[in-house]
């Protein structure tokens, strides 16, 4: 008899789905995680040292000094880099893993995001490719995530989104000075705009209170408990059933497999012993990057090049945003200093740009920390240090807002995970060698978003407005995604519309690497949508 009946590998916005929705169907559940487990009152809240603001390390994992990885600059050089430095392409590790410290912006794909390849084209050099799966299709797990897991938002507000059966639980978040600001220039411009939907309570919602609006939201747990992921949700629910094991300071080795590679058992290191248990199935869910590693790393006689990676499709086509965007200075004050910050947002320019491969939303931005405020937000040839940085801060801090979002990415084979031949971590494992880039029409696309938030700004009355062009480098980051996308073409893709690895029975992955194409949106509720509808199929395969 195996130890457990599932091993579940991560348990962010998708492991912690995973394990409660096995363990509530009564399977018994291992689940592991590198990082701790934080209770949010006790998270550093560090100005300069958090997930979004890291120049001297940060609040929510992975450690510093055990988790470095190999960095490949587009120029070819490579560099030694560890989670709180660029190039990393960091996403937490902490029970809960990005949900704890994300903004929480909690967005559906549009219909059209699943079908890039039909509605564009495959622009050369580029792997952009359909789904397998529809809007439709996913539809309803959307609709489950954000009841189970709690959003806020305006139904019916964003003409442009694709259907919905119910409306969200919670209600908008409040209106604000910049969204007052923001709504008189989109009347101008005849943009469609709207309340950001958030996974945070507006009001009290599953016994947690609404949001207390102190404005450190990305980047920082939770002080109220009021921001929704898994660490306060699903994972409480699978550890309630009494069947899920939950191990943090567990980092996974390798899955172990049989000859016709089914997974037999997981290896991982807790207090630097190796310990090992069985199981009827494995769930790897650490993330895009951290996944492709596991398998890359989990190498057999039978599987040379990793398992799910005979035709070398394991870390490839590795996306997350090129994030695009403009700064624009008030007359007046508009920021009243009450969180999230983020409230208007219009996704106009998602699709049907005139000779724009996809696009990507626009919206306001999260309350910046001063310190962030200085290091991003000030315009070309101000000094950022002294006397004339202060000042230039004291008097227009409250008066910038800042208009961004992610721009899809349009993915390309040769960005991606592998593992390197001579680094390894403190266990004595390879570690995740990051290569290649975005492909150049991201960029294009990207700078087509950039002069609409300029537009925008205008519009709204800035009387000066800036931004800076973005350039072709490696996209991942806390969006990570792609690196085991879904297909049914065993030889362009790594699992099947169900995180299956193709010729494998038991080894599933379910997270943000499953994505083709990861749309012009924060992934989040799109990866927790796939987590329910992924552990819904084991559970009905299973009875």
């Amino acid at each position: 008899m195996n130890d457990f009946d599932a091993i579940v590998i991560g348990t962010g916005a998708a492991g912690g789905i995973v394990a409660a929705v096995l363990a509530e169907a009564g399977q018994r559940v291992l689940l592991l995680e590198r990082g701790a487990d934080n209770p949010s009152p006790e998270s550093p809240r560090d100005h300069l040292r958090n997930q979004r603001l890291s120049i001297y390390g940060h609040n929510a994992g992975p450690d510093i000094s055990d988790h470095p990885r190999i960095a490949v600059a587009p120029n070819g050089t490579t560099s030694l880099v560890h989670p709180h430095e660029p190039g990393y392409q960091n996403n937490a590790a902490c029970v809960g893993g990005g949900t704890r410290v994300y903004g929480g912006m909690a967005w559906r794909f549009m219909p059209q995001d699943f079908r890039m390849a039909t509605t564009y084209g495959i622009p050369a050099g580029s792997s952009l490719a359909d789904w397998p799966i529809t809007y439709d299709d996913l539809e309803p797990f959307y609709e489950r995530a954000e009841w189970e897991i709690g959003v806020s938002g305006a139904t019916g507000a964003d003409k442009f989104a694709g259907p919905r059966k119910k409306p969200y639980p919670l209600p908008p978040v409040d209106s604000n000075p910049e969204r007052i600001a923001l709504e008189r220039g989109a009347a101008k411009l005849g943009l469609n705009t709207f309340p950001i939907p958030l996974l945070i309570n507006t009001i009290p919602y599953n016994n947690r209170p609404a949001c207390g609006k102190c404005g450190m939201c990305i980047g920082f747990a939770c002080p109220t408990n009021s921001k929704n992921g898994t660490q306060n949700t699903m994972v409480p629910r699978a550890l309630a059933t009494g069947r899920c094991m939950l191990v943090t300071g567990a980092m996974a080795q390798k899955v172990h497999t049989d000859p016709r590679g089914n997974a037999t058992a997981v290896s991982y290191f807790v207090n630097d012993k190796l310990q090992t248990h069985t199981a009827g199935m494995v769930i790897c869910s650490a993330g895009a990057i951290e996944s492709a590693r596991l398998l890359l790393n989990s190498a057999t006689v039978h599987h040379p090049h990793g398992l799910g990676n005979d035709f070398d499709q394991v870390g490839r086509h590795l996306q997350g945003h090129t994030y695009t965007g403009a700064f624009g200075v008030m007359p007046e004050p508009i920021f009243d200093g009450q969180g999230p910050g983020v409230s208007i947002a219009t996704t106009q320019f998602n699709h049907h740009n005139p000779s724009i491969v996809g696009g990507g939303l626009l919206a306001n931005e999260f309350i910046k920390l001063p310190a962030l405020f200085i290091k991003w937000a000030m315009p070309p040839g101000q000094p950022r240090w002294g006397l004339a940085a202060k000042q230039y801060a004291r008097e227009n801090y409250r008066r910038t807002i800042h208009v961004q979002g992610p721009t899809q990415d349009i993915p390309n084979p040769e960005a991606r995970v592998t593992i390197d031949p001579q680094i390894r971590d403190r266990w004595g494992i390879p570690v995740a060698r990051l290569s290649g880039t975005t492909h150049p029409e991201t960029i294009r696309t990207a700078n087509f978003l950039r002069h609409r938030a300029e537009e925008w700004l205008t519009a709204s009355g800035a009387k000066k407005v800036w931004s800076y062009p973005p350039q072709l480098q490696l996209s991942a980051g806390q969006h990570q995604a792609g690196t085991c996308r879904m297909g049914n073409d065993p030889k362009t893709s790594v699992t099947n519309s169900w995180g299956q690895i193709h010729g494998c029975e038991n080894l599933y992955v379910i997270d943000g690497s499953l994505h083709p194409t990861n749309g012009g949106f924060n992934p989040a509720l799109t990866i927790m949508a796939l987590a329910f509808r992924s552990a819904s199929y084991l559970i009905d395969r299973d009875q």
